[in-house]
């Protein structure tokens, strides 16, 4: 990664319940991913490529972080 990603959207799971203890996802234009705090919005965020967010999430439905 080169430049820094800008993560215009941020999102929270829809199974959330809309409260303020969430973790929010943006995808940037190159494919990169944004995780951060719903709590601590302007704390900063992680930084992961469309590969490493990939494999978390099939690692998530996967049942291998249970």
């Amino acid at each position: 990664m080169t430049d820094t990603p800008t993560f215009l959207t941020w999102r929270k799971s829809s199974h959330s319940g809309g409260g303020d203890n969430c973790v929010e996802v943006s995808f940037d234009a190159e494919g990169y991913v944004g995780v951060r705090d719903s709590k601590n919005a302007h704390g900063g965020h992680l930084t992961f490529s469309t590969q490493e967010w990939e494999a978390f999430h099939a690692g998530v439905r996967d049942g291998e972080f249970s």
